[in-house]
């Protein structure tokens, strides 16, 4: 029984592949293949009717959903309306391909994504590859040119990760990604104006690499302040506001500020300076570091160097005040610190008379000695001892010209009893017939060089006469004299006769007093 039943089960088999060959045109395709059999013939084809789209379209639903979308290849007007079966022909066999079509003749603008300028130059396996499929159902099938997006980001990977638009198209076009042509900075919140305009992006949009992917930050850069990209040079002396004094055509480029306060600056302005225009000394920048650490980065030397030390320049400042240059805070502490010390007059004494002795200010090598100021009046009068290299200070005081210190011990001639206080002039600037004549040397010693001889040469001898044998310096009167020692020796009566009884006025020949007689017998003078 069993062996009957086996022998029916082939027959009918037999009988059923030989009914299947007569319907069926041909084997399908390998996509189709699980699809052989006539039981399977009502998935794909409509009883009593010739379409098969509706019943394609039922199983590939990515296709229906593009149709019903209104996108891709199958919507647009070249196939919109055509049956399936006209491209896509079916039991030719096994190694039969459904979709045949001319990759360098298609028109692919009719997908509504038209390749235009880097995208025309691709092959389609660089966009229609597995990797990039976005549709699940499509992922699902092997080679296949639909489930692509045509967003710029269903190809590329979003270089600014997610921080700006996912348009791209906003910004670029598909000839390259630099520069973005459709970007216009003028619609952001920070336009761009001035040197701006020529600064790479990169300088305000840094480039950086995070697990090896680079990242460009275009959104969300701070820009409330300059300081936000550039460096405070000031270190905030000035705020954070750059605009008051600074514009966007160059740092170098600055406002005129006229309540800028200098005195938050390295160099406050003080007296004279507070008034000068700025550009006196910020000369066609006012960003332009200006040297001020002495006052010849500025001003001229007025000096031409006479203060320049080893090792040091002397500043302005070390004399001058901010004030005006005429005035100085030299003192006479700083002066006697020099060669050449204050005394006396000389501390009254203004600058100028020793240091301006013409046009021009002399500090350096103007000397030390009395002449190289004062003129000397005795040139060759004095002897050379005494002058000790041109110094006046041997008989002189700093204190004024009549305050004599001379020694006159130290010379051929000291000075006793009334010559003590008498002026130096009544000797060394004797007036004869009006004219004063000065002399010092060789200076006559004998007492008629500087008095008159009262006695009319009455004891000259051999042209000299020699008034100490009866005078001293204390008074005129004849101290020292002794009749004793003359030819005519007092005594008796003679005694205390008054020396006017003999020693009569001579009114005739010049109204002197004789003393001294050729006669001296006693008939001479009694009758």
């Amino acid at each position: 029984m069993r062996q009957v039943f086996t022998y029916g089960f082939i027959f009918i088999l037999l009988a059923f592949q030989q009914l299947s060959a007569q319907i069926s045109p041909g084997d399908l395709s390998k996509a189709h293949a699980h699809l052989e059999g006539i039981s399977n013939c009502t998935k794909c084809h409509v009883l009593g009717k010739k379409e098969t789209t509706s019943k394609c379209l039922e199983c590939h639903t990515e296709i229906q959903n593009l149709i019903n979308n209104k996108k891709g290849y199958h919507a647009s007007t070249e196939v919109k309306d055509t049956k399936c079966a006209k491209c896509h022909g079916e039991h030719f066999g096994r190694e039969f391909k459904l979709t045949k079509f001319d990759t360098l003749t298609f028109n692919h603008e009719l997908t509504g994504f038209n390749l235009i300028e880097k995208h025309g130059e691709l092959s389609c396996e660089k966009c229609h590859n597995q990797e990039l499929i976005e549709n699940k159902v499509s992922q699902k099938k092997g080679h296949t040119y639909l489930g692509l997006g045509t967003s710029c980001l269903s190809c590329h990977d979003d270089y600014h990760q997610n921080s700006l638009s996912r348009d791209c198209a906003s910004c670029h076009n598909q000839t390259k990604f630099k520069p973005a042509p459709y970007f216009n900075h003028e619609k952001t919140e920070f336009q761009l104006l001035g040197k701006h305009k020529n600064v790479d992006c990169e300088k305000c949009h840094k480039l950086e690499i995070a697990d090896g992917v680079k990242f460009q930050q275009f959104a969300d850069v701070k820009h409330d302040n300059c300081t936000d990209c550039h460096e405070d040079v000031h270190k905030n002396k000035f705020g954070q506001n750059c605009t008051k004094c600074h514009t966007v055509e160059s740092f170098h480029v600055a406002n005129k500020i006229t309540d800028f306060d200098h005195s938050k600056t390295n160099y406050p302005l003080l007296g004279k300076h507070i008034n000068l225009d700025c550009t006196k000394c910020h000369k066609g920048s006012y960003t332009k570091s200006v040297k001020h650490e002495l006052c010849s980065d500025c001003h001229e030397d007025y000096h031409k160097g006479q203060f320049k030390k080893v090792g040091r320049n002397l500043d302005c400042a070390d004399c001058h005040t901010n004030e005006n240059f005429t005035q100085t805070t030299y003192t006479i502490d700083q002066h006697n610190q020099s060669e050449f010390i204050l005394k006396g007059s000389h501390l009254a004494t203004p600058c100028a008379l020793c240091h301006k002795k013409d046009e021009t200010w002399l500090f350096k090598e103007i000397g030390t000695e009395c002449t190289a100021c004062h003129e000397n009046i005795h040139k060759n009068h004095i002897s050379n001892k005494y002058l000790d290299n041109g110094t006046c200070l041997n008989c002189h005081t700093e204190e004024n010209w009549k305050s004599i210190k001379f020694d006159h011990a130290s010379t051929n001639f000291k000075l006793l009893g009334k010559h003590k206080n008498i002026d130096c002039k009544q000797c060394h600037f004797p007036v004869k017939n009006e004219i004063i004549t000065q002399i010092f040397k060789g200076l006559d010693q004998n007492c008629y060089a500087c008095h008159d001889d009262k006695h009319h040469k009455q004891f000259e001898k051999n042209k000299h006469t020699n008034c100490e044998k009866c005078h001293t310096s204390n008074n005129w009167k004849p101290d020292k004299f002794n009749h004793d020692n003359t030819r005519f020796k007092l005594d008796g009566a003679h005694v205390k006769v008054d020396c006017i009884k003999c020693h009569y006025v001579n009114k005739e020949l010049g109204d002197f007093v004789v003393y001294k007689f050729k006669d001296i017998s006693c008939k001479s003078c009694h009758s």
